[in-house]
């Protein structure tokens, strides 16, 4: 079973499946810390720099590519993987 961390290598992007995978498991703790940035609009450079841990100051275009991306995927599983999640018993969704 895959275990969510927020230690765990951020890749460039996440996986663009309409399928829950095992990134979107590992990777659950930085898409609610994504969410939750947005909504306190906190700056995207900042995110990218704290969260993804990607420095906006020397590599600006993989940082704002990987904060985009991980927002769109975390949107997604705010709006549709936290479904199969919950089907598939997971324990990331009794978190």
């Amino acid at each position: 079973m895959i275990r969510p961390s927020f230690d765990a290598p951020v890749a460039d992007e996440p996986p663009t499946s309409d399928q829950l995978t095992d990134y979107d498991r590992l990777h659950i703790i930085h898409y609610v810390i994504l969410l939750d940035a947005e909504r306190e609009n906190v700056p995207w450079d900042e995110v990218a720099r704290e969260a993804l841990q990607i420095d906006p100051l020397t590599e600006l275009a993989r940082a704002r590519r990987a904060y985009e991306t991980h927002l769109a995927r975390a949107k997604w599983m705010a709006n549709s993987g936290w479904r199969q999640m919950l089907r598939a018993g997971s324990p990331e969704a009794q978190v």
